[in-house]
């Protein structure tokens, strides 16, 4: 049987270990707190390795496991309804298996399709949009997962006195989580229609605003830095691509904006998002975001403001969720309406 639409039954999220503050951050790295504090705007984030000794305890399969298992015991459904898991990434644990795999694994599913997309801020934006799709041409119920372990592209025990801009900013911006929804061809447990996905490239010619290196055999010992962020270019164009994204979306579902209630919005880093709820300029919607105390943890981040969003949002009310990867420039968004 097919359905029409899509809904988010539950969200289910995962962060590793205690909150890492600025007064910690700055001294592990030998980096000045005022900056970080007055430049970023994050008061703290989550590694999924100490940050004292760089042991990795977590992997990203262990946090979006926890995150589909939260996921799928509030929805109040078996495992085995399960039918198929979307999984969006940039930071894969290995290049094969699929991560999805591990998770997959982890949760005792086994006999269904899995995939798993590859992108940055928007990836999980591409999965709701495959889980969504495959809800809607299968009448079948999918976990769709978005997660980052983003520590592990960076070496929390070097000195950075000397460091660029472009490479120390990526310190400080970034955290690990995950986060995972399930998706219904009924409304069952928070009974949320997903309206609308919004997943489009944008970047034709234009050079990357990040860039993640991957380090073979051949290039490991490289001075490459393994992450390498034009902060400008994004501080200019990232506000600019969300206004266009809100009046793209709300021109879809022939919503007003006044019937909008609450309002996603890109989670770069704490001083970032509040430069672009301004732009946005709509005061009477309200704000649901989360960077500020978890960090820019990548695809995770959709899923921790719905989770939140979740917590306040009451029947007939309304929800846009707009998200931007500047890696190669893609808009992303998705409209949320409880029933």
């Amino acid at each position: 049987m097919t359905s029409n639409e899509a809904y988010i039954a539950s969200i289910g999220t995962a962060l590793p270990g205690a909150p890492v503050d600025n007064e910690q951050l700055a001294k592990a790295l030998g980096v000045n707190q005022e900056w970080v504090e007055l430049f970023i705007g994050t008061k703290t984030r989550h590694f999924a390795r100490d940050v004292g000794t760089n042991e990795v305890r977590w992997s990203l399969a262990d946090l979006a496991a926890q995150a589909g298992e939260k996921a799928i015991a509030s929805a109040g459904i078996d495992p085995a309804q399960i039918d198929f898991i979307v999984m969006g990434t940039a930071t894969p644990d290995t290049l094969m298996p699929a991560t999805v795999n591990h998770v997959a694994d982890q949760l005792g599913l086994d006999q269904l399709p899995t995939y798993q997309l590859q992108s940055g801020c928007a990836g999980a934006v591409q999965a709701l949009e495959l889980g969504r799709t495959l809800v809607t041409a299968t009448g079948g119920t999918g976990l769709v997962i978005g997660g980052d372990v983003c520590s592990k592209h960076l070496d929390l025990r070097r000195d950075l006195t000397d460091a660029p801009s472009s490479e120390l900013v990526n310190f400080v911006l970034f955290g690990d989580g995950a986060g995972a929804a399930v998706l219904t061809p009924e409304p069952i447990g928070q009974r949320v229609a997903l309206r609308r996905v919004l997943n489009r490239l944008t970047g034709l010619g234009r050079a990357p605003g990040q860039t993640i290196e991957w380090f073979g055999v051949a290039d490991k010992d490289t001075d490459k830095q393994a992450i390498n962020e034009d902060y400008k270019a994004i501080e200019e164009s990232v506000p600019v691509m969300a206004v266009e994204i809100l009046w793209e979306l709300l021109g879809e579902l022939d919503w007003s904006v006044e019937e909008l209630d609450y309002i996603l919005p890109p989670q770069l880093s704490g001083r970032m998002t509040s430069l672009i709820y301004q732009k946005l300029d709509i005061p009477n919607v309200r704000e649901i975001s989360c960077v500020a105390d978890t960090g820019n943890n990548g695809n995770a981040l959709p899923f921790l403001q719905t989770e939140r969003l979740l917590a306040e949002m009451k029947t007939g009310e309304r929800a846009l969720a707009v998200a931007i990867e500047s890696s190669k420039w893609i808009k992303g968004g998705f409209a949320l309406e409880k029933i």
